[in-house]
């Protein structure tokens, strides 16, 4: 015969008929329960003071628990030999227990160790004495208020028809749910970036006709860079968005469902109920049936929860408590951490952006848009170009030291008004020498003339280069030479080739130093010999 618990509207039925009177093996026939059980709780209830004459008036609910309460007090059996086993090892179990040990591997390490005991004492003795797989009570959180929360979750939805290669690809979905109303809606995409969650905020704020308070993401790293319950770090990117369009970021804990219990598990209900079976063609498309599904199917269907339709729950009490919707499109910023290198130059999104010469060597952050790009420096701005294309330079020449903007820009017109400044004559050579259809090939003499300045003076590379000038010589390495020398050209070229003269012999001897004396040649005396 199987065990059958009489309840509390039994048991007071059966003690009203007893006191009216009715036998009680009858009273078993018509309640459907055994005899004895009739007497064992008719002899409780005697020895509760509870009497026939009374009538039924003494029969009230606090009777009838302290009734029940008698009778379920029983004693209980004394355990066998096995529990005192237990017993006996009981800081061994509840020191492998904190070390989240299975209680089965428990039971191989106590025979181990020569103590048998059976799988089923230990886990009765484990669940009574120790409290092994008992959960705390979970307590419910109060619901927020319209328009302050909006749980975002994420997951693989499902998968567009073949292309022509007869490949197929897999899709995830943007998840944006109310937890107020549990008004859904659903974005597809094919990667999980820090864009698409952008873009996915900003196509469900024009859902939704305006802007949650409070952003309770599941704790993807395209938003939450560093996990943490007490101050968890949102990605650069997002946490400016964020700021755009005033809204609070509140990440859930890591492995904590608790956290979003009353918009857990949207991802299976959207791949199931939304696009298992459905043919798709493009993303375009499953995006499509994905609002279709939220305003037409999900949304007039009612919520088990709030016994309402989410859209028209949505639409009757949350959608007026929203933030104003944006009205311009969001412009998606690149941040990066790009290294200022030796050349004074960082590389944002393959363009190469010129920085002053004190953040050599250094890391800073840098903010991309469509128009600028900013440099960052432990959070001041340091830095403002205009954004180039892949490829393209943005240079400042204020960000150079002043001796090496002219070559590193080529600036031939800073080179002659230098060359000018040391004197006429120097300047209208360094013209010369620059006076070519590629005059930036030609730099460098302007350098070797300005370094015979530094060398020799203003005064003698002028007049050096006023000779020069005038006989068409416009070799700074001759001019060095001239210089080097201190020698002049002609003061003006001669007219007709001069006599050739022949210069003294270098090692000439006087005659007297020879062994053979020289014999003069006889003089003419005008006379007859």
């Amino acid at each position: 015969m199987t065990y059958r618990e009489v309840t509390m509207v039994e048991t007071k039925e059966m003690l009203r008929l007893w006191l009216a009177g009715v036998p009680k093996k009858q009273i078993a026939r018509q309640l459907r329960i055994d005899p004895k059980t009739v007497r064992r709780y008719v002899k409780a209830a005697e020895g509760l003071d509870l009497r026939r004459d009374q009538g039924p008036d003494g029969l009230t609910d606090e009777f009838v628990t302290e009734l029940l309460v008698t009778l379920r007090t029983a004693t209980e059996r004394e355990h066998g030999e096995t529990w005192a086993r237990c017993a006996g090892w009981r800081e061994f179990i509840t020191q492998h227990l904190k070390e989240r040990v299975r209680l089965s591997k428990i039971r191989k390490l106590l025979r181990r160790r020569g103590v048998d005991i059976p799988y089923a004492t230990l886990h009765r003795y484990a669940v009574a004495e120790l409290g092994f797989g008992r959960r705390a009570p979970t307590i419910p959180v109060a619901d927020c208020g319209p328009g302050e929360e909006v749980q975002v979750d994420t997951g693989w939805v499902g998968t567009l028809e073949p292309d022509l290669f007869g490949k197929r690809r897999r899709f995830r979905a943007w998840i944006f749910t109310s937890v107020y109303s549990r008004h859904r809606f659903v974005w597809p995409c094919f990667r999980e970036t820090t864009e698409t969650a952008i873009e996915a905020c900003e196509e469900a704020w024009a859902f939704f006709g305006g802007i949650f308070r409070v952003l309770i993401p599941d704790n993807t790293k395209t938003i939450v860079k560093v996990a943490d319950p007490l101050g968890a770090r949102i990605t650069t990117a997002f946490l400016d968005y964020a700021q755009a369009r005033g809204f609070v970021i509140d990440p859930t804990r890591v492995r904590r469902a608790q956290d979003k219990g009353r918009v857990e598990r949207a991802v299976p209900t959207v791949r199931e109920d939304c696009f298992a079976g459905e043919r798709l063609q493009d993303l375009a498309a499953a995006r499509g049936l994905g609002r279709h599904w939220c305003e037409e199917d999900y949304g007039m269907r009612r919520h088990t929860r709030t016994q309402r339709l989410p859209l028209e729950h949505f639409e009757a009490e949350e959608k007026s408590q929203l933030l104003p919707a944006p009205i311009a499109h969001y412009d998606i910023p690149l941040w990066s951490e790009p290294k200022v290198g030796r050349d004074q130059l960082a590389q944002v999104a393959k363009a190469l952006y010129s920085l002053p010469t004190s953040f050599v060597g250094r890391k800073l952050s840098a903010r991309a848009d469509r128009a600028l790009v900013r440099f960052y420096d432990r959070g001041a701005l340091v830095k403002t170009h205009i954004r180039k294309p892949p490829g393209g330079r943005g240079i400042h020449p204020a960000d150079f030291p002043p001796e090496k903007t002219p070559y590193a820009l080529r600036d031939v017109d800073f080179l002659k008004r230098q060359a000018a400044s040391h004197g006429e004559a120097i300047g209208r050579f360094a013209t010369a020498l620059l006076d070519d259809p590629l005059p930036w090939t030609r730099m460098r003499r302007v350098y070797a003339l300005l370094g015979l300045v530094r060398r020799y003076g203003n005064t003698r590379v002028e007049e050096a280069c006023a000779t020069a000038l005038a006989h068409d010589l416009f070799d700074v390495r001759r001019l060095g030479r001239i210089l080097a020398l201190g020698q002049r050209p002609p003061s003006a070229p001669p007219s007709q080739a001069a006599p050739k003269v022949i210069p003294l012999a270098r090692f000439l001897r006087p005659a007297s130093q020879y062994a053979i004396p020289r014999l003069l040649e006889p003089q003419d005396d005008g006379g007859d010999r």
